[in-house]
């Protein structure tokens, strides 16, 4: 067997609520748990504005013969768990979705994207 020990990226492996998810590509997490913005006068940087923003955790998703993309659109308070190459766990819970999915047919692919304010990297 390989030695894995290099291995950073390019795997992420995602459960939805149990459910085993295609993940086709364009992973992406977002743990944090505010937005700072620098404010400005004409006369010199005053110092920054912080407000709270949502954890994320994104992805394209496969359309295989099992998946129910109107279930994927109903989705609220799941947690969704995810894998990566690099052995982090992402774990995001009390999770919704929050756009329209949209099958591109090509491929069999369609974007989710998961909100809440509990996303943690372990």
């Amino acid at each position: 067997m390989g030695d894995t020990s290099n291995r950073i990226a390019g795997t992420a492996n995602v459960v939805v609520d149990g459910l085993t998810i295609m993940v086709a590509g364009k992973f992406k997490y977002r743990p944090s748990k505010v937005k700072r913005e620098t404010l400005t006068g004409m006369d010199r940087v005053h110092g920054y504005k912080e407000t709270p923003i949502s954890g994320l955790i994104s992805m394209d998703v496969r359309d295989s013969g099992g998946t129910s993309v109107t279930d994927f659109n109903d989705m609220t308070n799941v947690t969704v768990t995810a894998t990566l190459a690099n052995g982090k766990i992402i774990i995001g819970s009390g999770m919704w979705t929050t756009d329209a999915q949209e099958v591109e047919s090509e491929d069999a692919v369609f974007s989710v994207t998961f909100e809440s304010d509990d996303v943690s990297e372990n």
